[in-house]
């Protein structure tokens, strides 16, 4: 069941970000051509940057009906309308025969990705969630964000095999194209696979003793669990630190900071992705083990390595090594992952996190791109330094839920919302 939820995760997170590492080619053809190069792939994140933007109304509106009708049609429909939108993508007019028509109907279907995406990850990790018992949350979210991870490592593999193989013409005629049509076609598999999935056992329980909430679920998130929501953002931009720093953003980084060759970079990414998928499985299970308070500390560490691990690259080896040590540091996404879920209760579990994540991941994934494409023609060491501040952030949650381990289980809350 969770091997499903996270195959069909996959899928999805693939349509989702093969964006970026197409976004030297999206710059060149969905931009006039006499557009200066800094300016159209700033330009090429902004609109990477309005999924990000438009995934609080997806999480919103599809967590709500996830909190009421059940999880399961949420996860069918968020596969449907990003398979659809991925599609349209690469089929696109460019702005040679469209003009300024191209990039804004590029816009659009970003839009849509972002909202599909919206319910996708909070929806994933509260159905693993609901399906273990409490002393396997950690290793159920693990595999989800491995999934994820996954989905990362096909988008850059055919990336990297389609630019290896096309010559750059072909590549800026059709070749970029590809990776979104096939994308479409993997994100009908995955619905496939969605239909297979059983309701949580949580839910049912809820729907047959009545204990569902009468009243807007994300109103009751908002008036009674605030303190949830905060330290659900801090947790998301750990987590975004952690995919998009240490996954989708390393092909500009290698290639801006270090002057790695375009494909090189894409293989480094394939590493770095691939090795988060074993380090937030392993955080998973580190996790259940620990708990949040010193996982969180060791989580902090790890951001800190992967930091450093960006500092000194110069020969292809060291590039490949780096990454996977790269990747690997992003385990605590996993510990981000299990607080959010932990802090509320099951009848506005889905709303809670989808609400806090979405609302954070808008704000500090969505403008990372941006931010350290214009920063890094500053210093070379901006992705560094964010990362080291990153780490920090990581290590004082540590400590404030080993002073109040009760932020993460607020029994009187959760009763008073069940009643």
């Amino acid at each position: 069941m969770l091997c499903l939820a996270s195959a069909g995760g996959a899928l999805e997170f693939y349509d989702f970000v093969i964006f970026v590492f197409l976004a030297e080619s999206i710059s060149v053809l969905f931009f006039p051509p006499d557009m200066p190069t800094w300016l159209a792939m700033i330009q090429t994140y902004g609109i990477f940057a309005s999924g990000y933007i438009f995934r609080p109304l997806g999480g919103i509106v599809l967590a709500h009906f996830g909190d009421m009708f059940g999880r399961k049609r949420v996860f069918a429909f968020s596969i449907l309308l990003m398979a659809g939108a991925t599609l349209a993508v690469g089929l696109l007019p460019t702005y040679q025969s469209a003009g300024i028509a191209a990039p804004l109907l590029l816009v659009v279907l970003r839009i849509f990705q972002g909202i599909a995406i919206g319910g996708e990850v909070p929806g994933a990790w509260t159905f693993a969630a609901e399906h273990v018992s409490s002393r396997r949350v950690g290793f159920a979210c693990g595999l989800v964000c491995a999934g994820l991870g996954v989905g990362i490592f096909l988008g850059a593999s055919l990336t990297a095999l389609t630019t290896m193989i096309l010559p750059p013409a072909d590549m800026l005629s059709y070749g970029w194209r590809l990776p979104f049509i096939l994308g479409g076609v993997f994100g009908l598999i995955g619905m496939r696979l969605r239909r297979m999935l059983h309701e949580t056992p949580v839910f049912v329980a809820l729907r047959a003793k009545k204990q569902l909430v009468p009243e807007l679920p994300l109103a009751v998130v908002v008036k009674t669990y605030r303190r949830s929501i905060v330290i659900s953002g801090l947790c998301t931009w750990i987590l975004s630190a952690s995919v998009v720093m240490l996954t989708l953003m390393v092909p500009t980084i290698l290639e801006g900071s270090h002057h790695v060759d375009h494909q090189v970079a894409l293989i480094a990414t394939t590493i770095s992705a691939m090795s988060l998928v074993v380090g937030v499985v392993s955080g998973g299970l580190l996790f259940d083990r620990i708990g949040a308070a010193r996982f969180f500390m060791v989580g902090g560490l790890f951001l800190a390595i992967g930091g450093f691990a960006f500092y000194n690259i110069s020969t292809p080896a060291q590039v490949f090594l780096s990454s996977a040590i790269i990747g690997f540091s992003g385990l605590s996404a996993v510990g981000a992952a299990v607080v959010m879920v932990s802090c509320f209760p099951p009848p506005v579990r889905f709303s809670g996190v989808s609400f806090s994540y979405n609302v954070s991941y808008a704000f500090f994934g969505g403008l990372t791109p941006v931010t350290l494409a214009t920063f890094l023609t500053i210093s070379s060491l901006s992705h560094v330094f964010y990362l080291l501040f990153v780490s920090a952030l990581t290590m004082g949650l540590g400590v404030y839920f080993l002073v109040r381990p009760e932020a993460l289980t607020d029994r009187q809350q959760v009763s008073s919302a069940q009643r």
